[in-house]
């Protein structure tokens, strides 16, 4: 399988069992970089009653916080990628030792093909059907993601997860969702309307606030509730999760790169770009206003590159932010730059990603 073409949110499994979630768009030769999401029970025990997954014909368990990481360094190292531009090896999964892909599109397709055969699936067609239509977003152009994907889904329980291909096509969910939300009768409302969405959820964030967190959140139109209690009896998650089409992908790995690290830094910056800034990684160029704390060289930064969930389509064009993180220099033979990294490391609940609202 050595000619693949993945890309962000696609799922392969292993030999032994773990299923990764492919992470991002640029990769080394012949290797794709990864989360490790879920691995069966035959490798892999957890005491946590949100993690057993049912439904292909044995039992996984979903990994929480570094769990995935911890276990591939400890009993799996050859899902260890080396990472030359860093000068470390991440977690990820070499082509040749793919045993399967699930990816979202198609896996839609099959769903699709089957009709509504639980209560789940008939409310994600009533979704889709809705946002398709009012979008004229092409069906097409949709995948899922999460337990759909991987056969896991539970009628009862599980949420609506969708993804949305391409830049303009995720333009137009967010403002059909905006209108959607926005309408008592649609049956989609705003996950984030208010606070209570985050009612009973451990908050780690130390310079974000629950508040804070609430207010982005509620404006980036790509979480929803929806209202299913006249067939299934509940409220049901939707999301829209952007993922970037193929003509908009290019593989920025370079082996000829190294990224050092120049320490923490806090900045006051203008955002001057953020196209890609509903994806994964999210990079939004900025002007530096003021060097808040750390080094005074970070003045010349030029953007924010992130690999995190909560900071996807943050801040907006034309917004003064405040980013924590991760300064780094981009050296490569013809040119060299400075940015701040927001990503998983040991002061990750210490970064932040907000716009001065």
């Amino acid at each position: 399988m050595a000619n693949l073409n993945l890309r962000d949110r696609d799922a392969v499994q292993s030999s032994e069992g773990i299923i990764f979630r492919v992470f991002g768009y640029s990769h080394p030769a012949s290797a794709y970089l990864c989360d490790a999401e879920y691995a069966s029970t035959i490798i892999f025990h957890s005491t946590d009653p949100r993690a057993p997954r049912e439904g292909r014909n044995e039992l996984y368990y979903k990994f929480y916080n570094d769990e995935g990481m911890k276990l591939v360094r400890k009993k799996y190292s050859h899902y260890l990628v080396n990472h030359e531009m860093l000068g470390i090896k991440l977690v990820g999964i070499p082509q040749n030792l793919i045993a399967e892909v699930r990816q979202p599109q198609s896996r839609l397709k099959e769903l699709l093909k089957k009709g509504p055969t639980d209560q789940l699936l008939s409310a994600m067609i009533r979704v889709l059907d809705l946002s398709s239509q009012q979008s004229n977003v092409s069906k097409e152009n949709f995948g899922v993601f999460g337990s759909m994907l991987h056969g896991f889904h539970h009628p009862k329980y599980s949420d609506i997860d969708f993804i949305v291909y391409g830049k303009e096509d995720n333009r137009k969910i967010r403002e059909t969702n905006a209108e959607l939300y926005a309408a008592s009768n649609s049956g989609l409302s705003n996950e984030f309307e208010t606070v209570d969405s985050m009612k009973g959820k451990r908050w780690l964030f130390r310079n974000f606030t629950v508040q804070d967190f609430v207010w982005h959140q509620r404006r980036k139109y790509i979480y929803g509730l929806y209202d299913d209690r006249k067939n299934s009896g509940r409220i049901i998650k939707a999301e829209f999760e952007p993922v970037k089409a193929w003509n908009e992908i290019k593989n920025e790995f370079d082996s000829t790169v190294r990224i050092v690290q120049k320490g923490w830094v806090k900045l006051k910056a203008r955002v001057v770009s953020d196209d890609d800034g509903p994806f994964i990684p999210s990079v939004y160029g900025i002007e530096p206003i003021e060097v808040l704390s750390g080094p005074r060289e970070a003045i010349e930064t030029k953007r924010v590159f992130s690999y995190m969930e909560e900071f996807r389509q943050q801040v907006q064009r034309d917004e003064a932010i405040i980013v924590e993180g991760n300064l780094e220099k981009i050296q490569s033979p013809i040119d060299s730059f400075l940015q701040v990294t927001l990503t998983y490391c040991p002061r990750y609940y210490e970064q932040v990603l907000r716009a001065l609202h």
